[in-house]
């Protein structure tokens, strides 16, 4: 079958579309991906790992025009005529949107009527309430969460199929929209096998790092990833673990207060802010850390999705600690790979890493745990499974 995919970004970055269109492409299928271009200097079409890729341009204006795009019509008239061209150029028989912001340009130009599976990235209309623009003077003006959500239904239901990413989610949008639960498929964004068996280690990482109790944190450093109640937590973890390093791998906008709070908890030196890595870098840190964190602020978004971050760190036998928001703790209860606390508290989160550090034995069996999980259930090769018979 030759699929149409639709991503409103640039691409190669999101490694969800790459791993969806690999599994099709094993599976038999030809992949056509629509991505954008924000530069004018761009290649329109090249092939890359057996992908047809076709860019096209997007302003800066236009990329802007994209947070309001179940405000006004400008965002999807502008990328209608571009996906047109698109479906039309490459003789499509399927689509695939990549969430719920482009879904309007696409239902629009789909005037040939193709079957269409919207592929539901995270809950947009419950996450975009955290951000920043959203919550501005002007953004409360201009959008409305709930006005995406109202579009997030009503394409789910113009869709022949739904791909989400957890099992949650998908219990959440059969019982919001009391559709048909075969019309839903998960697919967790999970690591491929080249992750933990194909790596180069930094040996500069490791010595910097080898002689430190690590807490590792990889990823997006927002204010709802919970950080602030890791970093308050750290003078009182110090005084039992005396080579306590708190390493963070990843960067937003809220570091500065990040920094800040470090500074006000006098535990500027037990943390190592790293910033942002290229992926490849991430197994050097893996390798030293003791316990991987996701302290996820709880809400109705995170309670329906995964951290990547956890299956990087289990990939590694990196045991969790995460807080009790609904998806990752059903994930360390079924396949036993390390201790919940309950989101916001530090006096918890302390109790549950003193407990892992005193328990080597504990930390071992858990590790253990975590590297049979991925080797049997949750690698790419094995939750493409169901992904692909999206399409049979």
């Amino acid at each position: 079958m030759r699929i149409g995919m639709v991503l409103d970004a640039t691409f190669p970055t999101d490694p969800r579309v790459s791993n969806e269109a690999d599994a099709l492409i094993q599976a038999g299928h030809e992949v056509f991906l629509f991505c954008l271009s924000y530069s004018k200097n761009f290649r329109e079409n090249e092939i890359l790992n057996k992908i047809n890729i076709s860019r096209y341009y997007c302003s800066n204006l236009t990329y802007k025009l994209s947070a309001l795009a179940y405000t006004f019509p400008f965002y999807k008239n502008i990328m209608c005529r571009k996906i047109h061209h698109f479906i039309n150029h490459n003789n499509l028989e399927a689509l695939h949107i990549h969430d719920i912001q482009i879904a309007s340009s696409v239902f629009k130009a789909n005037t040939i009527k193709l079957p269409v599976t919207l592929d539901l990235h995270e809950n947009r209309p419950e996450i975009m309430k955290h951000y920043k623009h959203v919550n501005s003077i002007l953004g409360k003006l201009l959008i409305s969460p709930s006005n995406w959500k109202k579009n997030e239904e009503k394409y789910c239901k113009l869709s022949n199929k739904i791909i989400v990413v957890t099992e949650e989610a998908k219990t959440e949008l059969i019982n919001r929209l009391l559709i048909d639960k075969r019309k839903i498929s998960v697919y967790p964004n999970t690591v491929k096998k080249d992750f933990y068996k194909n790596f180069k280690i930094n040996n500069k990482i490791i010595e910097r790092f080898s002689k430190k109790f690590v807490l590792l944190y990889i990823g997006n450093t927002s204010k709802r990833r919970g950080l602030d109640i890791v970093i308050k937590s750290l003078n009182k973890l110090n005084i039992e673990i005396t080579n306590l390093k708190l390493v963070i791998v990843g960067s937003s906008s809220f570091d500065k207060e990040l920094k800040t709070m470090a500074i006000k908890h006098n535990c500027v030196d037990l943390i190592s802010f790293e910033g942002w890595k290229n992926e490849r870098d991430f197994a050097s840190y893996l390798s030293i850390a003791k316990l991987g964190l996701s302290p996820l602020h709880s809400n109705l978004h995170h309670d329906t999705t995964f951290a990547n971050k956890i299956f990087q760190y289990m990939s590694f036998g990196c045991p969790l600690i995460c807080s009790d928001v609904v998806a990752q703790k059903n994930i360390i209860d079924k396949f036993k790979v390390g201790s919940v606390f309950k989101s916001g508290d530090e006096i918890d989160f302390s109790k549950k890493v003193i407990e892992l550090f005193k328990d080597e034995n504990k930390r071992k069996s858990l590790s253990v745990n975590c590297i049979d999980a991925i080797e049997k259930y949750l690698n790419n090769d094995v939750v493409s499974e169901e992904f692909v018979k999206t399409y049979v």
